[in-house]
């Protein structure tokens, strides 16, 4: 089993403390994983492997605990004494009312808890007021590239390798971890990838929403995916439907958008006006949990590089723990700024800078915001790596194995 350190060295910090741990993430993105490796710490911590309590939701082993009552009778019966209990409740979605359950243990048992979930409002729900303020969330995403790398060094021992070469074999993959245990080929890696979509688009969009136009949801999940890093609205999507002789109101697509991104599936970036200082509500961009979903659906394509591009800088910075926003600074705008406590970074991705006139379009914005916070231009290029008046340009690969920003 290869450690996830990102994740354990954030849940590390909360073992024995008196929350609930709660691990999101889009399905098979290595959540179950994560949960395992927690397990694995604690046994090598010496606690007994009778005083951990594992279920799988998704396993037919526990098909019978459908709500709270069957779940807290269920750890009842196994919690024999007053030693602490380690509860961990996988894909716990899948129970009606778990909120009121896993109260009830923390009030009943000497426990700590750990759960996974693949639905963002798995919190947000009334329910969840049973447990409010006495939870941590932990959001996993798929494998970094730097994850990615270690996937390949622990599977080809022998092999060496080249972390360019390497960035373009994930630009084509993507980071679902599955996907890095073989060295796949690009048509059976997208295979596998499109069962991990429709097992998701079914069970955590369809069924959890209960939509019955599939359709018009497909439509437009390729719209997103078309899109991404474009400026979008509502109203651009419902244009489109517009000009395809459909007709679909804004109000849908706002709550197909806001199944899908409670799904994990789509992410909202919002637009930061620097020179207001003010969030904007308009023309925000969608970006996606993983780039290999949008290979699955609708194939790899060459052209779409720059937003593909644009997707994988967004998720490296989310996982380092970024708030992130779209910038925009009068007419100019940032592909990213980072926030995170006292820090920030700004962020621009482009796929080569092959003119001067490039050069320029994708410098300006930053040379224009005149602060201390370090400023990246990030492109494809190998060699030319060049400062600009404080602006660094950097080759995506080594920006994103790079530490010293996220300091």
């Amino acid at each position: 089993m290869i450690k996830r350190e990102l994740y354990l060295e954030k849940i590390r910090a909360f073992i024995d403390k008196p929350f609930i741990k709660v691990i999101t993430g889009i399905r098979r993105c290595g959540k179950s994983t994560v949960l395992l490796m927690i397990k694995e710490e604690l046994l090598n911590r010496g606690i007994k492997i009778d005083n951990i309590i594992y279920i799988n939701f998704e396993s037919m082993e526990y098909m019978d605990i459908t709500d709270e009552k069957e779940l807290y009778n269920y750890i009842k019966m196994k919690i024999k004494n007053q030693e602490k209990y380690y509860i961990f409740l996988d894909e716990i979605q899948e129970v009606k009312g778990w909120e009121i359950a896993v109260n009830s243990f923390l009030i009943d048992f000497n426990v700590d808890i750990y759960i996974t979930g693949s639905n963002s409002k798995l919190l947000s729900s009334e329910l969840a007021t049973y447990i409010a303020g006495r939870y941590v969330e932990i959001n996993v995403s798929t494998l970094s590239f730097l994850e990615a790398i270690q996937f390949k060094n622990y599977f080809y021992k022998d092999e060496k390798i080249d972390i360019h070469r390497g960035f373009l074999n994930y630009v084509r993959k993507g980071g679902f971890p599955v996907i890095h245990t073989f060295d796949y080929a690009y048509e059976d890696a997208y295979k596998i990838i499109n069962d991990i979509y429709a097992s998701v688009i079914l069970r955590d969009v369809i069924e959890r929403n209960r939509i019955r136009n599939v359709e018009v949801l497909e439509r437009i999940i390729k719209f997103v995916f078309e899109n991404i890093g474009n400026n979008f609205s509502a109203k651009k999507v419902a244009d489109y439907f517009k000009s395809q002789q459909r007709k679909v109101d804004i109000e849908t697509v706002y709550n197909y958008l806001n199944a899908l991104e409670s799904a994990f599936i789509i992410e909202r970036i919002p637009r930061y006006d620097l020179k207001g200082k003010e969030v904007l509500q308009t023309n925000e961009k969608y970006y996606i949990a993983d780039i290999g979903l949008k290979y699955a659906v609708m194939g790899y394509r060459d052209r779409d590089i720059s937003g593909i591009l644009e997707n994988i800088v967004l998720l490296e910075l989310k996982r380092k723990g970024y708030k992130v926003y779209v910038g925009k600074m009068e007419d100019k705008e940032v592909d990213f700024i980072g926030e995170k406590r006292e820090q920030k970074i700004y962020v621009q991705v482009a796929f080569r800078l092959s003119s001067q006139e490039t050069v320029e379009r994708e410098f300006k914005p930053l040379l224009s915001i005149k602060d201390h916070y370090p400023k990246y231009v990030v492109t494809m290029e190998e060699f030319w790596q060049d400062n600009i008046e404080g602006v660094k340009h950097k080759n995506i690969a080594d920006f994103l194995l790079m530490d010293e920003y996220f300091l």
